[in-house]
């Protein structure tokens, strides 16, 4: 009679119920991740702390905080709209514009003040009482081109002016200069001018001409005409009085 040996039985381990099921779900997604050739998929499968549920449910909770949260780039991109806009077409920002536009204005100002002081000099310097100013014109210019003026009052010298070619060629085209502003008192005065320049045949021409005139109450005005006479080719010198 035969005795068989007894076999010897290992303790099997205990294993809770549910243990394997996420081991076998780890084999599974290996496999298919080896089959694909991903590395980086298949450890994500082998690492059982990595949910892969998780990425779904994150992106919508940032699409929502990126959809209600303000734009705080926004008020200053409306702000360097403007700038840039100005900066585009070529033409100076606002601010600039305006501090032109002031400082034109505060020159007009300036300008207009200048004006009425040197109004108010004259008037104070050369009262209207006693108040005589002397201007010189000049018509046509053929036969007389204008390089000084000297001026004489009761014989004495209270003007000598050189005239340059640019104020030649003002005189020319109708301008007036006044040679000389002055008092004089209530009377007879005389009053002889000298002029020098170049006559026909752009010879050096000089001649004189000489006024008697009275200064009454109120500002005396007298002029220096400079003019051509035709019938002789010859220039002609006249002092004559305004009304």
């Amino acid at each position: 009679m035969s005795h068989s040996r007894p076999t010897a039985q290992l303790p099997r381990a205990v294993i809770p119920r549910g243990s394997w099921i996420l081991p076998l779900a780890a084999a599974m997604a290996l496999t298919t991740a080896l089959a694909s050739g991903s590395v980086a998929a298949a450890t994500a499968a082998t690492d059982p702390t990595t949910s892969t549920a998780a990425a779904p449910t994150d992106t919508p909770a940032t699409d929502a905080a990126a959809a209600t949260a303000p734009d705080a780039s926004a008020p200053a991109a409306a702000d360097a709209a403007p700038n840039a806009d100005a900066a585009a077409s070529g033409a100076p920002p606002e601010e600039f514009r305006s501090l032109d536009s002031d400082v034109q204005d505060l020159k007009k100002e300036v300008l207009d003040l200048n004006k009425d002081l040197f109004v108010l000099e004259e008037e104070l310097l050369f009262p209207a009482n006693t108040q005589v100013a002397v201007y010189v014109s000049l018509d046509v210019g053929t036969f007389f081109n204008v390089d000084s003026v000297t001026l004489k009052v009761d014989n004495k010298e209270v003007a000598n002016y050189l005239y340059t070619a640019r104020e030649a060629e003002a005189l020319l085209k109708g301008g007036v200069h006044r040679i000389f502003i002055g008092n004089l008192k209530v009377g007879k005065h005389e009053l002889v001018a000298f002029f020098s320049g170049k006559g026909p045949h752009e010879r050096d021409y000089k001649r004189g001409a000489t006024l008697n005139f009275e200064k009454g109450v109120g500002a005396k005005y007298l002029e220096l005409k400079i003019s051509d006479r035709l019938r002789k080719l010859q220039p002609e010198f006249i002092i004559k009085e305004w009304e």
